[in-house]
Order: structure tokens, then C-alpha cells, then sequence
């Protein structure tokens, strides 16, 4: 190991197993897994002398209803300023309304089963808001969205770039995060038309067809394929 050690960016992630509903039940809040990222991100605070973000994903969200949140900040006090942005969306609904779970799920921002936070700390490459993680690649096929954020150093970023390139894709930056970010959508993009060739000549409805397309997605797969060209060192979460 020859690289010197230093702080780098920070990621946590949190996934509810359960509905929210049971952690109202038990806990008397909803806001359970919105609390623990807080902390998960706190105990990184020095990680995040840049900036941080955080998103959530509505795993049971209907159509007309967006599913994908995300906040991000610049500034070493980034994670108290996105988490009181979160909490203000919340102002906007009445008391009786954040007591009704079922309206919660339906309507209120953040209150999702998944979570993801970032803390960045740059130490090659560009700064910004804009390379604040969680970066998202968002589509109305829910299935084809994107929500990442990682702590890595690509080593052939250009290499990645003109792979991507060469399958026809015209990506928006150079920087390894979106790199990243279009390396993994693709793959996506060929898994999900995949399960759907497969599926689509059932008997089931559009709405069927998109659930039970999440329901096959191979991600593992899909994940090997697409780190067979990365090399550097990563972690990532999404």
C-alpha cells in the first residue's frame, strides 16, 4: 500500500425491512430511518468539510407521486443544513396529516424506506455542488433510475469514457462520478430491456410488467458487468 492515509469522502446507507407504519407503531415516529442516517452521517462529520447530501427512495410509490428525494449542501456545517431543509418540507403539512401514515407514504417528501448520505471530501478531481453525491440518473421507468453516491478514485477514467463512447452514448462530464454514474445506467438500461423483451408478451398490464421487472432485476449481475473496467479503488452505495 503506498497511497498516504487521509480523510476521503464518507457514505452511509440505511434500508428499512419493515413498513413505515411499524416504526410509527413502535418507535412513535416515522421519521426512524431519517433519524439513523443523521447519526450515521454525524459520525463522519469530519469526512465532510466540503458538503454532503443525502436522498431517499419511495420504494412503494404510485404513479403520479414522486419517489426519488434528494438534498445537498456546500460547507463544513452541510449536514445540519440539509437535514433543516428536510424537516422545513415537512412544515408544509398540518399535524393530522403527519399522523396519517397512509397520507405520509403517499405525499410527504423524505418519508421513504431507503436512504443514502454523503460526505465529501475531495481530494483529486472537481469541486462543487454539482459532484455532491447522491448523483441521480432519473426515468420514469422506475426501474431504469438511478439514485449513487461512493467514496472512489477511478484510475482510467478515460478509458470508461470512451467505452462509453463506443456503445453510442454522449456522456455530460468527464469526472469519474459520471463516469460512473452512465457506466452503471447502461448496464442497467440492458438488464431492465432484458427482463422486459422477456416479459412484456405476458398477460399482465404496463404496471404489472414494471413491478415484476423490479422483481427480476439481477443486480449482481448487472454490477459485474459493469466493474469488469473499473479499476481503482471504490465503495459505493445506491
Amino acid at each position: 500500500m503506498t497511497d498516504i492515509i487521509k480523510h476521503e469522502c464518507g457514505i452511509a446507507m440505511i434500508r428499512l425491512l419493515k413498513p413505515l407504519d411499524y416504526y410509527y407503531k413502535k418507535y412513535g415516529t416515522w421519521q426512524y430511518g431519517l433519524d439513523k442516517l443523521y447519526l450515521l452521517m454525524e459520525k463522519q462529520h469530519n469526512r465532510g468539510q466540503e458538503g454532503a447530501g443525502l436522498g431517499a427512495v419511495k420504494l412503494e410509490a404510485a404513479p403520479g407521486n414522486e419517489f426519488i428525494f434528494r438534498e445537498r449542501a456546500l460547507g463544513s456545517g452541510a449536514i445540519s443544513e440539509i437535514f433543516g431543509k428536510v424537516h422545513d418540507a415537512f412544515k408544509d403539512f398540518t399535524p393530522q396529516q403527519l399522523q396519517d401514515i397512509e397520507f405520509v407514504k403517499r405525499s410527504v417528501p423524505f418519508a421513504s424506506e431507503l436512504f443514502i448520505g454523503h460526505l465529501r471530501y475531495s481530494t483529486t478531481g472537481k469541486s462543487g455542488l454539482t459532484y455532491v453525491h447522491p448523483l441521480l440518473r432519473r426515468n420514469n421507468w422506475a426501474s431504469r433510475s438511478l439514485a449513487l453516491a461512493g467514496n472512489f478514485n477511478m484510475t482510467n477514467v478515460d478509458e470508461m469514457f470512451e467505452q462509453l463512447i463506443s456503445e453510442g452514448q454522449h456522456p455530460r462530464d468527464y469526472a469519474d462520478t459520471f463516469v460512473m454514474l452512465e457506466s452503471l445506467g447502461h448496464y442497467l438500461d440492458r438488464e431492465v430491456q432484458y427482463q422486459y423483451d422477456k416479459i412484456e408478451k405476458s398477460d399482465l398490464n404496463g404496471q404489472q410488467v414494471s413491478h415484476r421487472i423490479e422483481e427480476k432485476l439481477d443486480i449482481p449481475f448487472l454490477l459485474k458487468r459493469a466493474s469488469k473496467l473499473w479499476d481503482g479503488g471504490y465503495a459505493l452505495c445506491g
